[in-house]
Order: structure tokens, then C-alpha cells, then sequence
């Protein structure tokens, strides 16, 4: 585990009465029934929803969506919420545009000014007190070696690490090296070089005690919104960053994983970034090419060191949080690899090592939204027992452009012992916003909107975690939804639910 000095914030904030009046307003006027959809859809198949591949590239698929979301943004309407609709001199879908025809099939890959220089580096976890450090080179003879330490310029100890490297269709990527350094100090920053010269560049290792800050980002892409959104996510202090799934949007052009890495490089090099795959990973071509090949091979993820046979999903621990990463695009039911993993992994976690228990993945599980309505339903019949077994504390989700927070639920129903859901598919993707909510509105959903931006969950001790959205708002994130969530280990549902506990998690 990290260790760290800093104290606990001395005063929590509180929710902002007219921002609160405003909410009560914009929904006074919608009928709220409650509704139990896992009764509906009890014969639901418990396999990974089916997802169309996309054509080869064209750059009018590119640009439609981005043309529909900058139409559907005039006009006015609340200030938060599901009625919430941007003013249209906010942005200007000129520029917009403009930014995603830089991203045109027929742009040429960008290279670094030496073959040899790093490019694309990221930062990940990989076990207790470990970092594992990845970047690519144009040139196959650069090792796979990265020297650090605590003084910039004086590097004390070097670690030697793997390569691989991919061919898809009429691309080869370049070197892909992956390097674990450590053991680490806690809460620490250190310097590193890549492949033995080149620039410098420096990461703070995360804490291992509370607080811990974490910026949570889904459905990135590569559009201005995602240069904004990154910019928001660069102003607050966080410890690492975690991304259910959708990261490039490259949809089976190569050169976009490239400028993906180099779009988000200035930060993923300084904070680790948890991701998991979402359906835009895929990228399989039937009888030709297996899934996930892309993905697997630049974003490697601590599978191996959480015991997991697979890069789709895995776990890791960070201060007081035991955090697990499924994956909605592998199989998940009952007889699958996944499940008897998540199964072995759950009756691991000592709850008072790691009070807080979260779990990410793609496809949401509870979603008022009419996009991807209904998707996440059948891994949802498999792993959510599992889930409230474990007292799972927050599941959040991506892939509806939009964001939604719900109540603490289970089986479609409030459950002061369920998880807390939360949906943030809107980091900046291309194909624009998902505006259409279903009502009348779920008894669990409490706040719902469609607009790009991000979260920040800050942990501040073993009972209580400050969660907050903040609205993309051009040049400023605006906190538009704001809670605090009590952790299940500090209520009475873990020891009320010790037999069921023992007895779904440890049956065979």
C-alpha cells in the first residue's frame, strides 16, 4: 500500500440551496412512479450486447454526428438537469468541425523529431508499491528500459521491461514497450527517462491512506469537447484517473490510437490512467481479425497481478479502495472466465484494509436514457448479485453520451444496501450527445443530463466520499451535480448480510 502524511479535509461543503431550489423546479412538474425493468426482462440473455462494427472510415461518419449534436445545442431551456440545453454562442460548431477534420483518414501519423524519442506515454498501476511505464518508438532498436528517481536529472535505479508490437490491415504500429518500475514511495514524485535518453517526464505516485482524489472521464474520443474536457480534468488535483471504456474512437483506424496516445500523454505521463474496453476497442473483423487487438497491446492493465487470465478486466487496490474493472464485451455469465474471477476476486477484499469497494465498466446497468437502453441488462442478471453480495459501494458506467446518477438500487429497485450507479459517457466523443430521456423518470434516477464533462470522486475517509459532476462549459467546468455518498462498510449492510456474504461469494 501507498502511505501518506496529509490530513483530512477539515470542513465538508455543503450543496448550494439555489442550485438545489433550481433542480426541485425543473422536475416538480414530471410524474415519478417507481418502475422494476429487471422483472421485465427476466429472460434476458446473459451475453455481451451486440454491437454492429462500423464501415471502414469515411470521414461523413465522422462529422454528422458532431454536425447533428452543434444543431441540437440552440436554443435555451433550464439552467440544470435533463432540460438543460447549451446557449448557442457557447461553442461554435465552425470550430468543431474543424477540429475533427484533423482527424481525416488520410492524415499522415505523427512522428517524433528522433525515431528513438519516446511518444504516447502513459502510466498505470501494476501491483502494490509498482508503476508500469508505456510509450512507443519508431525505431525497433530503442530498449526497453526506463531510468528513475526522485531528482530530476539524477536517475538512482532502471528497470527493463517487455515490447510488442501489431500489424492491422495496411498498419504497423511501432515499438510498443511496457516497463514496471518500483518498489515506490507513496505520494512521491519521481523523474524518468524512457529507452535510456530523451526528455525527462515525472509522475506523482497515489497515497495510501485517505484522502484520495480520483477524475473519472468516459467516452473520451478526440474532438475539441475532449481537448476541453482534459483541460477541466488538468485543473483539479487528482491521484489517477479512471475511464470505463471508449478511449480513441479510432474504429479501426490505426493512426487514431496514435494521436489519441499523444492528445492525452500530457497527462496520462504524470497520473496513472485505469482504463477499461469499450465497444469502440473492438475493432473485429470477422474470420480476419480477433478483438480488442489494439487495445490490449498499448493499454496494458494489471490483469496478471489481480489474478486475472485477461486484459478486459481486473482489479487493483489504492489507498483505501479496492477497485474492480470488468469488461461488457467479454463473456460474463455464469460458466465464463469473467464471472469465477469477479466471484474469487470479491471474497478477496478485506473491507477493512479497502472500506470502499468500486467497480467500473462500459454498458450501465441502470439507464434512463432511450440510447443503449436496455444493453447492460443481461450482465446485469449475471454480476449484480454478485455486486450486493460484496456491498459493492458505486458502479459507474460510460457509453450513453450523457450523465446520470441514481439512488443506491438493486433488481430495478431502491435498496439502501445497492450501489450507487452512476453514468459518464460524455467525455467528448464524436458522435455527440444522447439527449432523449425516458419518462416518467425511474424512482432511482436522480440527476440526469446531457452534456460533456467529468467527475471527481474525492474519498476523504473510511465513510464518506465527496462526488461531484462538472458541466463542460467551454473554458470552465461548472459543478452542476454534487454529492456526498456514505460508504456500506460504515452502515449496518455488511454485518446484516455476512451470511449471504459467505454464502453466494464462496459456493462453487
Amino acid at each position: 500500500m501507498w502511505s501518506t502524511n496529509r490530513s483530512p479535509w477539515a470542513q465538508r461543503p455543503t450543496v448550494d440551496p439555489t442550485h438545489q431550489a433550481e433542480m426541485e423546479k425543473a422536475h416538480a412538474a414530471r410524474p415519478r412512479t417507481p418502475s422494476n425493468p429487471m422483472e421485465a426482462r427476466a429472460g434476458a440473455r446473459r451475453r455481451p450486447p451486440v454491437d454492429v462494427p462500423p464501415l471502414l472510415p469515411l470521414l461523413l461518419i465522422l462529422l454528422l454526428p458532431s454536425v447533428w449534436s452543434c444543431a441540437a445545442a440552440s436554443g435555451s431551456g433550464a439552467p440544470v438537469g435533463e432540460d438543460y440545453v447549451r446557449p448557442p454562442a457557447a461553442r461554435s460548431c465552425d470550430a468543431h468541425r474543424k477540429a475533427l477534420l484533423s482527424l481525416s483518414p488520410w492524415n499522415a501519423k505523427k512522428t517524433s523529431s528522433s525515431a528513438s524519442d519516446p511518444q504516447q506515454v502513459h502510466i498505470s498501476l501494476a501491483g502494490e508499491k509498482h508503476m508500469r511505464i508505456t510509450w512507443i518508438t519508431d525505431d525497433n532498436s530503442v530498449p526497453s528500459v526506463v531510468d528513475y528517481g526522485t531528482k530530476t536529472g539524477t536517475y538512482t535505479s532502471t528497470s527493463e521491461g517487455e515490447s510488442t508490437s501489431y500489424s492491422y490491415l495496411m498498419y504497423s504500429s511501432g515499438k510498443i514497450h511496457h516497463v514496471v518500475i518500483g518498489p515506490l514511495n507513496d505520494n512521491t514524485i519521481y523523474y524518468y527517462r524512457c529507452g535510456g535518453h530523451g526528455p525527462e517526464f515525472q509522475f506523482k505516485t497515489p497515497p495510501s491512506q485517505f484522502p484520495l482524489s480520483l477524475a473519472i472521464v468516459g467516452d473520451l474520443g478526440q474532438t475539441s469537447w475532449t481537448t476541453s474536457t482534459l483541460n477541466h480534468i488538468k485543473q483539479c488535483e487528482h491521484d489517477m484517473l479512471l475511464l470505463p471504456g471508449d478511449l480513441s474512437y479510432a474504429d479501426y483506424m490505426q493512426h487514431l490510437w496514435d494521436s489519441f496516445g499523444t492528445l492525452v500523454e500530457p497527462l496520462a505521463s504524470t497520473r496513472p490512467w485505469m482504463v477499461t474496453e469499450g465497444n469502440h476497442e473492438k475493432e473485429h473483423i470477422p474470420f480476419f481479425k480477433s478483438g480488442f487487438q489494439s487495445y490490449n497491446a498499448r493499454w496494458k492493465m494489471p490483469y496478471e497481478e489481480s489474478g486475472s487470465a485477461s486484459n478486459l478486466y481486473y482489479s487493483f487496490e489504492v489507498a483505501g479502495v479496492h477497485a474492480i474493472m470488468l469488461g461488457s464485451y467479454t463473456d460474463y455469465d455464469e460458466s465464463s472466465d469473467q464471472y469465477a474471477w469477479l466471484k474469487a476476486d470479491l471474497a478477496k477484499v478485506d473491507r477493512k484494509r479497502t472500506p470502499w469497494l468500486i467497480t467500473l465498466l462500459h454498458a450501465p446497468w441502470y439507464n434512463s436514457n432511450w440510447a443503449h437502453q436496455g444493453e447492460g441488462d443481461s450482465m446485469m442478471a449475471a454480476m449484480e448479485p454478485l455486486l450486493y453480495a460484496a456491498h459493492v459501494d458505486i458502479v459507474i458506467a460510460g457509453h450513453v453520451h450523457a450523465y446520470e446518477r441514481a439512488e443506491r438500487v438493486y433488481k430495478g429497485g431502491l435498496d439502501p444496501c445497492g450501489a450507487v450507479h452512476i453514468t459518464i459517457g460524455d467525455g467528448g466523443n464524436r458522435e455527440g450527445l444522447a439527449h432523449r430521456y425516458r419518462n416518467p423518470k425511474p424512482s432511482w434516477s436522480v440527476f440526469r443530463e446531457a452534456s460533456f464533462g467529468h467527475g471527481e470522486l474525492k474519498i476523504v475517509n473510511a465513510t464518506h466520499a465527496h462526488w461531484t459532476w462538472h458541466r463542460n462549459d467551454d473554458e470552465e467546468p461548472v459543478r452542476t451535480d454534487d454529492v456526498w455518498i456514505n460508504s456500506l462498510a460504515g452502515s449496518g449492510c455488511i454485518q446484516d448480510g455476512r451470511h449471504e456474504f459467505r454464502k453466494i461469494l464462496m459456493s462453487p
